[in-house]
């Protein structure tokens, strides 16, 4: 019976008035994109889980109370994964690791390639282990600094050439200058892992003969740390151990001195990732809009399947006449169904493959990473959930079809479920179209928003690997271009957010806050970046040591939690870890700068923060060029320029708003993802909304010709279908748009700044998208209002 039914369905593929074209293409393009999108989400849900014992594999976490506010933080000092290792019972191993460089290296023969490196501990593979597949990942990491040994992942391996390649050697000018010697290749960490390197090298290279802050216990907590725990050991067994491991290495008494509450906690690794707000909002976000597509494509299905019952009313009832049950019936429907869905999700797949550098694109992961043996197994079980909705309901339907339906003028419209399945994808539309206007419009504040500075003419340069007389040079040599109106150096690019110290005033043994360190700029560079001074004076400048700090008016607003500076800030002294030497040296504010944004607007960094003065290049690696008009050839003048002085580099002069836009890539990306899945929802709704118009005018020309007879105009005629539609689409796109609403403001928690979701914007769009749906059913209504009434009685 299988086999009959799968041929019949094979043989009505080509027959006239199915719409089998209509329906395998409109349900293909929703899988399509539908699918790509639950595979993202399988994705975002996958994060480390490929590493062998991902459930005993925790990341350390810094908890840090001060003045009664807890902050958590990623990073630890250096000591603490080590102490863990040697000292808390039920650790089977930690590592510690740090990013060291993100730039460029160049190859013997000046092949430059985009390298991301970190310093890690001999311990690293024992914890996070990638296979090796040349030569020895204990050997690199625990050579010592002058070996300058580094291991590089097999993906940059093979951009270099591939075949052997221990002993080969490579440069790093931005970050050392020095060279370093290829002694191993690791397999490529997998895309969906939270921490993504190219290369690594031994953490004994951050050491110097003046400074070593990788045994550090309290400060410089720049580092990583991962714990490796024993079978069946639950984390919070090891508090008592970890407390008195602290109190071993900590100066508690002086940490409570400080008003400083110190302790650590432990993340299981693989829910770092998709624990993140922002990760868990785009998550959700998408599956719904996954939903939508395919709940979209399978209605419409249905409403098309539903349609064609009135023109096969006749054949279900001979094929009743001649035995068949209704459970034959069903088994029919439910063949067709089978094939149309093959047919679609073959279609789909061509789909996907042919835009696949659109869909890798759009969803930042590549096909292999995103179709895997779990993500495969998901989206099969959807497809058989699609199957019995599209199959189940139309041939339930189908088999209530009477056997008298073969001997008498038998019509079956079943209005009132196209009706329903309509006004469920118009639900659908509404919420997906209105949502997209609130993405599209945050997108673009968040692009054109004033951080509080301006950044139209600005462009930078890294001058990392270039000595003291070379970096003046350059300084020099740019600002004398007629295209370039200042020139300023800093440490670090704002966007970028910062990193952070701790304020302390002069004879306070209190620690007071932490503040987002900015560390030195040099001349011109509050002028050249147009920041506001609200209060005192910029730095003295061309001074060998500066002793003075600018704070920001949010460091001012923050003091007076602790000090009674009623008279003003600028002269006041502040001592600043890392900048005064042992805690002893103040430093002078000179004055107050308007606040201005650090980081990005979806991740914000929000503390006070700090400026100090510097005229050594040396201590400030940007070059920052401010020019009268930003344009390609005031670009290229500089490049030019710069490539001249430095011509063993490639030299890459970074446009500031081009590198802060980039910052938005994830939010461009959910943008183009919602506006692409809401254009498909609104073709298949509007190929539904198309076939239910026709099927309406073929059902009522009798009809219709009556009423044109008595005296009824185009518009009449026109109104009589546009009403029944309305009705129908006001409240399932109030429906939608109101669900647009609330979902938009729980996206929108991410933010610092928003957009504003006022009602009438939603209204708005529920009006154009009913104009829409109006026009449609007025376009297809047209010609049968304007049809002789005689022929259409002629032909009854």
């Amino acid at each position: 019976m299988l086999q009959k039914n799968l041929l019949l369905a094979l043989r009505s593929l080509t027959k006239r008035g199915r719409n089998n074209g209509i329906k395998i293409l409109s349900l293909a393009v929703g899988l399509a994109m539908g699918l790509v999108l639950i595979a993202k989400v399988c994705f975002e849900q996958s994060y480390d889980t490929f590493y062998p014992d991902a459930d005993r594999i925790y990341r350390m976490n810094e908890m840090i109370v001060m003045n009664g506010e807890l902050k958590e933080y990623e990073q630890v000092s250096g000591g603490v994964a080590v102490g863990m290792r040697e000292e808390v019972p039920g650790v089977q191993q930690a590592t510690r690791c740090t990013w060291i460089y993100e730039g460029n290296m160049y190859t013997e023969d000046k092949k430059r390639f985009e390298v991301r490196m970190i310093a890690a501990d001999e311990r690293f593979f024992n914890v996070l282990p990638r296979p090796m597949l040349q030569g020895d990942a204990q050997r690199v990491l625990t050579a010592p600094r002058g070996d300058g040994l580094i291991m590089i992942s097999r993906e940059l391996a093979d951009k270099m050439g591939g075949g052997d390649l221990v002993g080969k050697r490579l440069k790093a000018e931005q970050w050392s200058g020095e060279e370093l010697t290829i002694g191993g290749v690791f397999e490529t960490v997998p895309e969906n892992a939270s921490l993504r390197y190219d290369a690594i090298i031994s953490i004994d290279l951050l050491r110097t003969p003046n400074f070593d802050g990788t045994m550090n216990w309290v400060g410089n907590d720049r580092y990583m740390g991962f714990v490796k725990l024993q079978p069946g050991v639950h984390p919070d067994s090891l508090a008592d151990a970890m407390h008195a491991m602290q109190l071993k290495h900590q100066d508690a008494e002086q940490l409570r001195k400080a008003g400083v509450e110190l302790s650590y906690s432990l993340t299981p690794l693989d829910t770092v990732h998709d624990s993140l707000p922002e990760v868990r909002r785009m998550t959700w976000l998408l599956a719904l809009l996954a939903f939508a597509l395919v709940f979209t494509a399978v209605m419409n299905y249905v409403l098309i399947v539903i349609s064609s019952l009135v023109g096969r009313t006749k054949e279900v009832a001979v094929h009743k006449c001649y035995g068949a049950s209704r459970a034959n019936i069903s088994g029919m429907i439910l063949s067709e169904t089978f094939l149309h869905l093959l047919l679609s999700i073959l279609l789909a797949g061509a789909l996907i493959l042919a835009f696949r550098a659109t869909v890798e694109e759009l969803l930042d992961a590549t096909l292999s990473a995103l179709f895997t043996r779990r993500s495969l197994l998901l989206l099969f079980g959807i497809c058989a959930v699609v199957f019995l909705v599209a199959g189940l309901l139309p041939g339930r339907l189908f088999a209530r079809v009477p056997v008298a339906a073969a001997f008498r003028n038998f019509h079956e419209h079943r209005r009132r479920w196209k009706l329903a399945l309509l006004s469920l994808q118009f639900v659908a539309v509404g919420f997906l179209l209105s949502l997209l206007v609130v993405i599209a419009r945050q997108y673009n504040r968040m692009v054109h928003d004033d951080p509080g500075y301006r950044y139209d003419n600005l462009a930078y340069v890294s001058m990392r690997g270039a000595d003291s007389t070379l970096r003046v040079k350059l300084i020099d040599e740019v600002g004398r271009l007629p295209e370039v109106s200042a020139v300023s150096t800093f440490y670090q690019p704002l966007f970028e957010g910062a990193s952070g110290n701790n304020i302390f005033l002069p004879d306070d043994n209190r620690e007071l806050f932490n503040i987002a360190d900015l560390y030195q700029v040099g001349n011109g560079y509050l002028a050249a970046m147009e920041i506001p001074v609200i209060e005192g004076r910029s730095f003295t400048e061309n001074v060998s040591w500066s002793h003075e700090v600018m704070v920001s008016r949010r460091f001012v607003e923050k003091m007076k939690q602790f000090a009674d500076w009623s008279d003003g800030a600028v002269g006041k002294q502040l001592i600043i870890t890392e900048h005064s030497d042992d805690n002893n040296e103040p430093f002078t504010i000179c004055g107050v700068y308007e606040d201005v944004r650090l980081g990005t607007i979806h991740n914000e960094d929000e503390r006070p923060s700090v400026l100090f003065y510097s005229c050594n290049p040396r201590e400030t690696p940007y070059l920052l060029i401010k020019f009268h008009h930003m344009t390609p050839e005031a670009m290229t003048r500089a490049r030019e320029t710069l490539q001249r002085l430095l011509p063993d580099r490639e030299v890459e002069v970074s446009d500031w708003r081009a590198e802060m836009t980039a910052r938005y890539m994830d939010a461009r990306r959910f943008r183009n993802a919602v506006m692409i899945g809401g254009i498909i929802t609104l073709i298949i709704a509007l190929i539904g909304l198309f076939g239910y118009t026709r099927d309406e005018i073929n059902r009522r020309r009798k009809e219709i010709a009556i009423r044109k007879i008595n005296g009824a105009t185009v518009g009449e005629v026109m109104r009589l279908f546009e009403r029944d539609i309305v009705r129908m689409a006001v409240p399932a796109l109030v429906f939608g748009c109101g669900a647009a609403a609330y979902v938009a403001s729980l996206w929108q928690e991410g933010f610092t700044e928003k957009v504003s979701l006022a009602w009438y914007l939603f209204a708005l769009c529920g009006l154009v998208m009913l104009s829409v749906i109006a026009a449609v059913v007025a376009l297809n209504v047209r010609r049968a209002a304007h049809e002789n009434p005689v022929n259409s009685i002629k032909n009854e």
